[in-house]
């Protein structure tokens, strides 16, 4: 008989306990502005689902919620359907927003255009 290996007592739910999973998965990002970003990835978003996005951007990581407001099927391949996902930022924290925007600015100046 195998033993119980839980050091803590569970509750069985009768009702209903709603929960959200957040889980980090790599997507390609194919546009970026102040306002949002187009991605793709491999799996479906839902309309007006919220997202925290985990972006590199040059040497600077950040994290910036976003809320679906378009999502398609962009591609299919042998056996993976791509989907594109726009987002639209959701309470970017002035940090968040001056990193977006000083990536944006290097992107202007290396391609010829800042």
């Amino acid at each position: 008989m195998q033993q119980d290996k839980r050091h803590a007592e569970r509750v069985q739910i009768l009702g209903e306990l709603r929960g959200d999973m957040q889980v980090f998965q790599p997507m390609h990002v194919r546009e970026i502005s102040r306002q949002g970003v187009t991605l793709e990835t491999v799996f479906p978003l839902h309309l007006d689902s919220l997202h925290d996005v985990r972006l590199s951007l040059d040497d600077t990581s950040v994290v910036i919620r976003g809320r679906v407001i378009h999502s398609h099927v962009s591609d299919v391949e042998q056996d993976t359907i791509v989907y594109r996902a726009g987002l639209e930022f959701v309470d970017p924290t002035p940090a968040v927003m001056r990193a977006i925007e000083g990536f944006l600015g290097a992107v202007k100046v290396d391609r010829g255009g800042g």
